[in-house]
């Protein structure tokens, strides 16, 4: 009999192979590579609670994309993933935890992870949101909405959600650039700090070469 670790495994596959390429199953996997990073720095956490969310964390991220950013995917995940777990055979006691750590991961909650447990699902999943991968996401949610290539600061700051001057230079003056400051281990800020290097260096040359177009 699989266990519950490669039935939920199974069940967030088959949940999120039509998600948006920004939060589809890849991601998924990207951020479960992360949490194994954090895991091994942080030995005494419980891997099993930090697994099982991570592969449930965005099962509801489609819901919020829909309502345009309405629906708290984080929240609404929460809930998703308890019938999930139940589903599964999963104890009542780890479900509480899993759905605990799902609730506290948005970036823009207001319900801070308090156990190691809810911090490493946090970091993990927002290291994806930086380096390379991350600049690759920004570009791809951006074109979502046909926002505009690059936009000047005062554009993209002046700019609207989900709109033209919602450029992936937005997102990175208003969110990615914040990020690693908002990590909430020593090691998942240690790996954010590497990764938003990347990033800084890409968007400077991005508005040096755009500039002179000008």
């Amino acid at each position: 009999m699989a266990t519950l670790e490669q039935q939920i495994f199974d069940a967030a596959k088959r949940l999120l192979c039509d998600a948006s390429g920004c939060h589809d199953f890849d991601h998924t996997l990207r951020v479960a590579a992360n949490a194994e990073k954090l895991l091994a720095a942080y030995p005494q956490t419980d891997a099993q609670v930090v697994r099982l969310a991570v592969l449930l964390h965005d099962c509801a991220r489609a819901e919020e994309d829909a309502s345009s950013g309405k629906v708290d995917h984080a929240l609404r995940g929460a809930e998703k993933a308890k019938t999930i777990l139940f589903q599964y055979g999963a104890e009542n006691s780890l479900t509480e935890k899993i759905c605990t750590a799902i609730a506290r991961h948005r970036f823009r909650g207001q319900d801070i992870p308090q156990t190691m447990e809810e911090k490493i699902v946090y970091d993990a999943d927002k290291l994806d949101s930086l380096g390379a991968v991350g600049i690759g996401r920004a570009f791809h949610f951006a074109g979502k909405f046909g926002a505009r290539l690059h936009n000047r600061k005062e554009e993209a700051l002046a700019g609207a959600p989900y709109g033209k001057e919602d450029t992936a230079y937005r997102e990175y003056l208003v969110k990615l650039r914040h990020v690693p400051e908002k990590m909430l281990t020593p090691f998942g800020q240690e790996l954010a700090m590497a990764r938003l290097r990347v990033m800084d260096e890409f968007f400077a040359e991005l508005e040096k070469e755009c500039a002179s177009a000008e």
